[in-house]
């Protein structure tokens, strides 16, 4: 497993390369994670919107989805709001869990921080229970962080 996510890092840093368009790197950042962990059915992205004080659906792959979600509700909310990382073995045990897709059985929600500032969350779902250990999360937050370092040079700013 630690091998996988590796080469995951690696691959991240090749693909976004002197990439600075921040929804290109986004896409390919879900596509990328979609194609290599198992037992997945839903990743993307959900960014700030700071004046509306909510998320918004953005780069994903998998079945539609919530296209907005109020700051601390739901497992991405909530994550937003605290600003760290919650990893939910049950999410219909969560309260106020929010269902976008009935599949989902088992989530990890993890917040992109730039500059000090909420930018977002990369959100990953399983219909499996409990998909998500400690090795997950900590190679997940390495991803986070090398994105956080990556989106930082990007020309998101401009969109904001």
């Amino acid at each position: 497993m630690k091998e996988k996510y590796k080469l995951l890092h690696e691959q991240l840093i090749a693909l976004m390369e002197g990439e600075k368009n921040f929804i290109t790197i986004l896409s390919n950042a879900a596509a990328l994670l979609n194609e290599t962990l198992e037992h997945i059915n839903w990743v993307g992205f959900y960014l700030y919107d700071k004046e509306k004080n909510e998320l918004f659906l953005g780069p994903f792959q998998g079945k539609p989805a919530c296209t907005h979600i109020p700051m601390n509700q739901g497992v991405c909310g909530t994550s937003a709001y605290q600003q760290k990382t919650l990893r939910v073995e049950n999410v219909h045990h969560f309260k106020g869990h929010i269902a976008c897709d009935s599949a989902s059985n088992s989530e990890i929600v993890l917040p992109i921080i730039i500059k000090g500032t909420l930018f977002g969350v990369l959100d990953i779902d399983s219909p499996q229970l409990n998909r998500f250990d400690e090795v997950d999360q900590t190679y997940l937050e390495k991803f986070v962080h090398t994105l956080e370092t990556i989106l930082n040079q990007s020309d998101f700013v401009s969109f904001f």
